[in-house]
């Protein structure tokens, strides 16, 4: 028996909020931001495994995605123009920016593959917290090895399309939640040899098609009427502000720093779920 109650799987303004800057903090950083969804929805009382509370995490992700688009919205425009104008000019199709439309277009198919081929499994059984405590720790041994072997020595403009079919392998691996999509990005970028900012900046491109998708797939489950348009709506804004935010602090921290220095915080959450589930202080759905 749990220690905490389940309630009705109403989200209401209190869990929009708490859910939104949870969202916000986490999509980005190398954390598992649906591991940490997850584990709140489960502290709030929330049925995680319920269709209606699993499309809601997938629809609040738009606010993180709009804080990518705005913050590098210049770059996505240039991306954009130079890979439209490349379909027609050749002058543009050598272009870093051209590439990396491609690069980015690549990069979410395995993505969208896994999430239309597995969508049962990642919104059934993949939603445990035992699945999660177990990425959080199977994943930071990675990413202390990207960093321990990674060259880091290939700039942005060394991209090639192999680079964007690891990356694109490394996101639809993180659909299990707990091993974190940036983390699982960044370190397969690292372990190619890209620096840390370039890997990270990857990371932030390929997002954007992925969980739009995935977003805008669940729509019409998060705004049914368990959730409600408000609800959803607050998550979003409120995933917005604090993922910009985000966005802006890490790519300054990894200029300097070690993705590795997550992963104290990864195994010790790690611990903690798996002392709370073995206790029975704390289902795994």
């Amino acid at each position: 028996m749990s220690g905490f109650s389940v309630r009705s799987c109403r989200v209401d303004y209190f869990d929009a909020v708490v859910l939104g800057v949870v969202e916000g903090l986490t999509e980005f950083l190398p954390v598992s931001s649906t591991g940490h969804l997850t584990i709140t929805e489960k502290l709030l009382g929330l049925e995680v495994d319920d269709p209606a509370v699993t499309a809601y995490t997938a629809v609040i992700q738009m606010g993180a995605i709009a804080a990518v688009i705005l913050y590098f919205a210049r770059d996505i425009w240039n991306i954009v123009r130079a890979w439209t104008l490349g379909l027609f000019r050749s002058e543009y199709r050598g272009q870093l920016d051209h590439r990396m439309g491609w690069y980015v277009i690549v990069a979410t198919i395995p993505v969208g593959l896994a999430g239309l081929l597995g969508q049962g499994l990642i919104t059934g059984p993949l939603r445990s917290l035992w699945v999660v405590a177990f990425a959080l720790l199977g994943w930071s041994v990675v990413m202390v090895v990207a960093e321990r072997l990674g060259r880091q020595d290939r700039p942005e403009r060394d991209l090639g399309i192999k680079d964007a079919i690891w990356i694109g392998i490394a996101q639809a691996l993180a659909l299990m939640p707990g091993i974190s999509r940036s983390g699982a990005t960044i370190s397969v970028g690292l372990l190619r040899g890209l620096d840390r900012v370039t890997a990270t900046k990857l990371s932030f491109y390929m997002s954007i098609p992925a969980l739009l998708a995935a977003g805008l797939y669940q729509l019409k489950d998060a705004f049914s009427g368990d959730i409600g348009t408000g609800q959803a709506l607050t998550g979003v804004a409120v995933a917005f502000l604090v993922a910009y935010g985000a966005i802006a602090w890490l790519l300054r921290f990894v200029a300097h720093h070690s993705i590795a220095w997550f992963v104290p915080y990864r195994v010790v959450l790690a611990l903690i779920l798996i002392g709370l589930l073995t206790s029975g202080t704390l289902s795994p759905t």
